[in-house]
């Protein structure tokens, strides 16, 4: 009962908020540090938000696996916003209706967690910020992969215990194998005004492995790579990225991918450095499970698993619910600034390589 309490609003019945859902549910996960309350349900019909808790919320009431209170269901999200037992909105809609969610929740004076990518564009999310700030609420992009325990591991590795000695270089590259031509207009996959392509739904995630790992700072306190990119696209859409980050102080650089062409490989990652290198492993990008060490000297490879009950969503969740209760609006895993460097980075692939979305001003 001493952990911090956070009561939270859903807003979108789709795949990824059943995910998340059901991660906060969980009985127990190490190093828990609060407790989460699923208060309401918003979705795009009374129906579907009914149907969305009887299949992933009130099948954990009955097995009694935590004590929260049955979920009141809207067939709108403004609904959820005035829910006054609402204190946060975790928004799982497409990405092109993010910055409406947002803006929605927070000039009800909701926190928001707000699903990757954070907007379609940084102009976007600089007025998301914008309107957190003057209405004193905490907004934070969810990042889920950052909060990993392995994130957090892999980067006191080999930023702060220099196990790999210099840095030099990143390799990482997150493949889905989808027919995009065979899906309806509609889809998110080819429906550019939802932020359609690879960059936005999946290469940011190579974006990120690319950051955290050539250095171990964000935010403004990061420095600036620079960028080179290049796109294939189809319809208007990209299903192939490619971009490298050069950091020219130190000369260390990333090489990073995205495709949905493709099926993806097991070991998506590798970080060189002069004392070896180092292969990160998992599903795909979004979800690591291990890495290993080789050293360069031929010393015995070293290797990392971490536990990970349900998907993981819990770790960003139970940051988030202490930021609230220490009062804070931003998190230092993924400040704000960090948000619109990754967004800026994409802007700026996205410039060079032709996507372009509706709400674009270039």
């Amino acid at each position: 009962m001493s952990l911090p309490p956070l009561r939270w609003g859903i807003i979108s019945a789709g795949n990824i908020s059943s995910e998340f859902v059901t991660d906060l549910l969980q009985p127990s996960w190490p190093e828990k540090r609060a407790n989460h309350y699923i208060k309401a349900i918003g979705a795009s019909s009374l129906a579907k938000a009914h149907a969305f808790a009887e299949e992933h919320v009130r099948p954990l009431l009955k097995k009694n696996y935590t004590p929260f209170f049955n979920p009141k269901c809207y067939g709108s999200y403004q609904e959820v916003y005035d829910d006054v037992d609402v204190q946060i909105v975790y928004i799982g809609t497409p990405h092109g209706f993010h910055k409406r969610d947002c803006l929605a929740a927070i000039a009800a004076g909701k926190h928001v967690l707000c699903e990757k990518p954070f907007t379609m564009n940084a102009k976007e999310a600089e007025e998301v910020f914008a309107a957190a700030e003057e209405k004193g609420v905490f907004v934070m992009e969810g990042m889920w992969t950052r909060f990993f325990p392995l994130t957090k591991a892999l980067q006191k590795f080999i930023h702060d215990d220099q196990r790999l000695g210099t840095i030099y270089r990143t390799f990482c590259d997150f493949s889905l194998d989808i027919d995009i031509p065979s899906l309806p207009e509609t889809s998110r996959y080819k429906d550019v005004a939802l932020g359609a392509g690879s960059l936005l739904d999946i290469g940011i995630y190579s974006l990120t492995w690319g950051l955290v790992t050539l250095s171990g700072k964000v935010g403004d306190a990061a420095e600036e790579p620079e960028v080179t990119s290049t796109q294939s696209l189809a319809h208007g859409v990209d299903v192939a990225s490619s971009f490298i980050l050069h950091y020219s102080a130190t000369g260390r650089q990333a090489i990073l991918t995205s495709t949905t062409n493709f099926p993806a490989k097991k070991n998506w990652a590798r970080i060189e450095g002069s004392k070896g290198e180092i292969v990160i492993d998992g599903s795909t990008p979004s979800n690591p499970s291990s890495f290993t060490f080789f050293p360069k000297d031929g010393g015995e490879d070293e290797h990392f698993e971490f536990e990970k009950p349900g998907q993981g969503f819990f770790w960003e969740a139970d940051a988030v619910a202490c930021d609230i209760q220490a009062g804070r609006t931003q998190n230092e895993t993924m400040p704000w600034r960090e948000t619109l460097r990754v967004m800026r980075i994409m802007d700026g692939i996205r410039r060079r390589g032709g996507a372009r979305f509706p709400v674009d001003e270039w």
